[in-house]
């Protein structure tokens, strides 16, 4: 039985385009494998803490201290659920061109030394092998292609923080020119439906079993 881990980040509550992109792709997975096992984490509704000088020590360090030791052990949690999922999917709004600061906290405590990566021979190893993610992008502008390419601080930045702990098999659906009025939103909506299903085609868990 595959496993699936589906992280949302937006602000926006209901009227969230990722998290309803997010859904979509959750029921698609779900069609595929109607047994797969689903574990939810809301960054939004229960955000993840800042690190601060306090807690550090616990994800970078050895811990010692109370707030030390609970940074770790929510760093271990977050970690035993992406060790565990076969399937990833994230939602990312796109959040001053980058993501929001609750998914960077996020990350901030499943990046870890020796845990979810390592060096070796003077290059970073990823420790986590063998997943697939899907990463759903919403976003107020077009930012995939022309002038305002340049000021993309949120793809580049996932591909690489997925890739320095070894998740390389990455998906990336866009939503853009929401911002632009309904008609454009339903639009970017329409085709990022198309997008999750053109990915996710009857066999798409069965590559994480053969």
């Amino acid at each position: 039985m595959s496993k699936i881990l589906v992280i949302n980040s937006s602000l926006s509550g209901d009227a969230s385009v990722s998290r309803l992109l997010v859904a979509e792709t959750v029921q698609r997975l779900q069609a595929t494998e109607p047994n797969a096992e689903i574990t939810y984490r809301d960054l939004g509704d229960a955000a993840i803490p800042h690190l601060t000088s306090a807690t550090v020590a616990g994800i970078r360090a050895v811990a010692e201290t109370p707030a030390e030791l609970a940074a770790q052990a929510l760093s271990d949690e977050l970690i035993a659920e992406l060790k565990t999922a076969d399937v990833i999917v994230i939602g990312a709004p796109m959040y001053n061109f980058s993501i929001p600061t609750s998914l960077r906290a996020w990350f901030d405590h499943v990046l870890r030394p020796r845990v979810t990566f390592a060096y070796k021979d003077g290059s970073v190893q990823g420790l986590l092998q063998n997943k697939r993610v899907i990463v759903i992008e919403s976003r107020g502008g077009l930012y995939s292609e022309g002038p305002a390419k340049a000021m993309d601080f949120q793809e580049p930045y996932l591909r690489t923080l997925l890739g320095f702990i070894g998740l390389t098999d990455i998906s990336f659906v866009h939503a853009e020119k929401i911002g632009h009025g309904p008609e454009a939103r339903e639009i970017a909506i329409t085709t990022a439906k198309s997008r999750i299903a053109q990915a996710i085609t009857p066999g798409f868990m069965n590559v994480l079993n053969a």
